[in-house]
């Protein structure tokens, strides 16, 4: 007679249970999820539309913004739309293969965050430290070649590091705590039934992504602020410090929540399972919402078009 679960069985499907110890106050949740989602969706297409409608920002500066944007859209629709389903309906119940689907979407697109701010880091670089050589270097045939490389070595990575999920069995529990598949929660969950040590290695790799492009902003931006210390004060030089100080805001906020919340799983500590979630919804939701608005009121640029965008649309309302 055989005991324990079987490791010939696998199941199909998972149970994300996030905030399940509020019960019947579960569904509250809905609302200011919902309202959080709109303004994060709303605000980063806004900016979106603007840098990609006006030629005078199709500079490599104003389309990395751009594509921060993207990142802070694709990231919530990802996760969002099947929280709030799953508030509103009490159905928590998620197919594998849409389980799996999720875990790539959301991944890949987080695995461009810090490729991109480092892009900024590299931008900023070369147009204080070397201005002279800003237009030999950041050419649109060097962009194009740097934007692929990295493209394929995120698309690598992550295909990789999903794919060797989708080859384990889960013959013990399917009851994830969370509002989404995690790599990691989903990966213990077929730790009774395989050997797992791959999976792990997958995700320490993806790791190092992150962390690589922050050796890089760090080296960009100590490099940076040598040389502005070491310039003579003017327009120039404020302006250089304000565009750099917006940066790094974007940086500090999207690397402390992302730090926090891999810790939160990590780190053996008396949280509780809902802090945990919310922790990790505050990385995939706080940057898409924080994003624009920094970067609407401390960019001159932007802040001026976004005002003339609001103010022709209630022109065109009140007509």
């Amino acid at each position: 007679m055989e005991f324990g679960p079987s490791k010939n069985f696998t199941h199909n499907e998972f149970y994300l249970i996030g905030f399940s110890s509020l019960k019947e106050y579960r569904r509250l949740l809905f609302i200011p999820f919902c309202v959080l989602f709109i303004f994060a969706v709303t605000a980063n297409s806004a900016l979106v539309t603007i840098i990609s409608k006006q030629r005078t920002l199709h500079s490599p500066m104003y389309v990395l913004i751009c594509f921060i944007a993207c990142v802070d859209i694709c990231v919530p629709v990802c996760v969002v739309p099947r929280m709030l389903f799953s508030f509103a309906t009490g159905i928590n119940v998620w197919p594998r293969t849409l389980c799996l689907i999720q875990m790539f979407l959301v991944h890949y697109a987080c695995s461009f965050q810090s490729t991109i701010l480092f892009g900024m880091a590299v931008d900023r670089y070369f147009a204080i430290c070397t201005p002279l050589r800003y237009n030999n270097v950041m050419n649109f045939m060097n962009c194009m070649i740097i934007t692929g490389v990295i493209i394929c070595r995120n698309t690598i990575i992550i295909t990789a590091m999903i794919a060797l999920v989708g080859t384990l069995r889960f013959c013990s529990s399917n009851v994830i705590y969370h509002i989404h598949c995690e790599h990691q929660l989903v990966v213990t969950l077929a730790v009774p039934c395989e050997d797992t040590t791959k999976n792990y290695i997958a995700g320490l790799v993806s790791f190092c992504v992150p962390t690589i492009d922050c050796v890089g902003i760090a080296f960009s931006y100590i490099t940076i602020f040598v040389v502005i210390s070491r310039s003579a004060a003017g327009e120039s030089r404020s302006k250089a410090i304000s565009t750099c100080t917006t940066h790094l805001i974007v940086i500090c906020i999207t690397y402390f929540a992302s730090m926090v919340a891999f810790l939160a799983y990590r780190i053996q500590a008396d949280i509780s399972p809902d802090v945990r979630v919310l922790i990790s919804l505050t990385y995939l939701l706080v940057p898409g919402i924080c994003n624009p608005i920094i970067y609407g009121i401390r960019t001159k640029e932007l802040r001026v078009h976004l005002i003339k965008m609001f103010q022709f649309n209630k022109v065109v309302s009140a007509s």
